[in-house]
């Protein structure tokens, strides 16, 4: 009978040992997740990684992967997609800054491309596109803050057809 006495009390505290394990490596698990889930949520709202959404008043619609990595370059690179334009038709990606009040303002626009040289954007025979454009902000000091906007022009008759939202952003 001690045999049995001693048997289920040291069953007991086994199974007291694996729960309490399973309930650490939980709330480890936990930790971790909502630690990953918060450095998610923190790169995506850094002011120097935008995703940017224009739109148009028709069935149109573009996205632009802004982001500026660390690096003492300071390259800014723009993964650019746009969907439901005109086929096989050339447009342009401009932007414009000014003072970072949330409030864009500026009319003075840039076209965008591969450094200082503009790039088209070419349509396919269903009006999407891809184009990966880049941007050298080494001139401008780090921790400058602007509010910036973006448009997508048809390259011909520079007709808005695409525009986005004010957003803020700061060199890295």
């Amino acid at each position: 009978m001690k045999v049995f006495g001693l048997l289920r009390e040291v069953g007991l505290a086994t199974v007291c040992l694996i729960a309490l394990s399973c309930e650490k490596n939980a709330v480890f698990e936990d930790t971790k997740s909502e630690k990953a889930s918060a450095s998610l949520k923190s790169a995506a709202d850094t002011p120097f990684n935008l995703e940017v959404i224009l739109r148009s008043e028709g069935k149109g619609f573009g996205h632009v992967k802004f982001r500026q990595d660390v690096d003492a370059a300071k390259i800014i690179t723009l993964d650019v997609w746009v969907r439901d334009l005109e086929p096989n038709h050339e447009y342009l990606l401009q932007r414009a800054v000014d003072a970072r009040d949330g409030n864009c303002t500026s009319s003075s626009w840039l076209t965008l491309g591969k450094g200082l040289t503009s790039q088209s954007i070419l349509t396919d025979d269903n009006g999407n596109a891809t184009e990966s454009l880049w941007r050298d902000v080494t001139a401008i000091p780090t921790g400058s803050e602007f509010d910036i906007h973006f448009r997508v022009v048809d390259a011909a008759t520079l007709n808005v057809i695409l525009d986005s939202d004010c957003y803020s952003y700061v060199v890295r």
